[in-house]
């Protein structure tokens, strides 16, 4: 198929001028090189008539032309991937960085020569800018970002990858863990539009809260016979993954944290310091069935660290039970509406997204019949 010599030497300097930025270090450029890249296969496509097979055409040609001069990077495949990419987020970019300067004036000192090439290069640049930025993550990231079908879902894993620095192995992990579909579980309808919106904001307690945790990275088996003290010296060895797991703002203050009361000593598993909520979280850990016994030892914890040990300015403690079977009935019988504490289950394997969203669909459903 033969293509237009314009089309082909306006996708040359594209490549030409983003490759000249990136040499500086910025791979945010791949990203825009790509999205235009896309825009221009999306465009010179929508001129012809037997769209499927013109688009065929297109890349094929394209594929080969660019592969001969660029080398790898430009297969058929990889050209796919631009223009789905540029179909998911035109509406986001707005206007696209080459249609900011249509008119592009001469080189100085270079009669007769444009400065297409300087211009990209320049305008590139001018998007690195943070209050221009629209994309902050690798090309690899977007990649895997694609495959994600629900656009809100696909928001929020860009949004939280690009405020948590995820590398792409922990971006795929938090999409296997379903992330998205636990944190949504635990919030109202407005909470659930926020998520893609904004990602996790974390300004009450019960934004921290997602269910199950999955803590599939400890290695323990579901079927082995282990002790508390085997799950959270499991944990203090994956200790990074874990504070991952928990979300934002988490510092690590201490295991078997003791303190005395009456006369008596007393242990709290896990004690974390939340720097978002301005307030400590106290992690009890349980392998049997909750009881009403752990949700008042719970509370017990709680109120100690509310009067002894944190400061006037900071804001009340939270107690988690992990467990790996709650009652719902046991712990709204038990505590007052108001108390601070959760019970959550854990899970020592990833959970089936399907499972997720479905109980979401269903969540949703009845949430909309009231």
């Amino acid at each position: 198929m033969k293509l237009s010599k314009a089309f082909i030497e306006d996708i040359r300097e594209l490549i030409r001028s983003a490759r000249a930025t990136v040499a500086r270090g910025v791979e945010v450029v791949q990203v825009h090189m790509n999205f235009e890249i896309g825009r221009r296969i999306v465009q010179q496509e929508q001129k012809g008539k037997g769209r499927a097979a013109y688009g065929k055409e297109i890349l094929k040609s394209l594929a080969e032309r660019l592969t001969a001069e660029f080398g790898k990077g430009f297969s058929q495949t990889n050209l796919k991937l631009m223009r789905q990419f540029y179909i998911q987020n035109q509406d986001r970019i707005g206007q696209s960085l080459t249609d900011q300067s249509p008119t592009l004036p001469l080189l100085p000192g270079k009669s007769g020569t444009t400065a297409r090439s300087q211009s990209l290069t320049d305008q590139l640049v001018v998007a690195l800018k943070p209050e221009l930025r629209q994309y902050t993550l690798s090309w690899t990231h977007y990649v895997f970002l694609m495959g994600i079908k629900n656009p809100e879902e696909r928001r929020f894993y860009e949004i939280e990858a690009a405020a948590q620095n995820w590398t792409v192995r922990e971006l795929r992990r938090q999409f296997d863990s379903s992330l998205y579909e636990r944190l949504a579980l635990s919030r109202d309808k407005e909470g659930v539009r926020r998520l893609a919106r904004e990602g996790q904001i974390v300004s009450q307690p019960q934004d921290l809260l997602k269910e199950p945790l999955v803590l599939e990275f400890l290695g323990l088996s579901e079927q082995a016979r282990y002790s508390e003290s085997d799950l959270e010296a499991a944990i203090i060895d994956q200790l990074e993954r874990f504070l991952l797991e928990l979300g934002k703002g988490f510092l690590f203050e201490a295991r078997q944290k003791r303190f005395t009361f009456d006369g008596e000593h007393f242990f709290v598993d896990l004690v974390f310091y939340n720097r978002l909520l301005r307030c400590y979280v106290l992690i009890d850990l349980k392998l049997g069935k909750l009881t009403h016994e752990n949700l008042g030892q719970m509370q017990m914890y709680v109120n100690y660290f509310d009067r002894f040990v944190k400061a006037e300015d900071e804001n009340d403690t939270i107690g988690i039970i992990l467990c790996k079977k709650k009652n719902e009935a046991l712990v709204e019988i038990t505590l007052p509406k108001d108390a601070n504490i959760h019970a959550r289950e854990y899970r020592l394997y990833l959970p089936s997204k399907e499972e997720l969203q479905r109980k979401l669909l269903q969540w949703a459903q009845e949430a909309g019949g009231e």
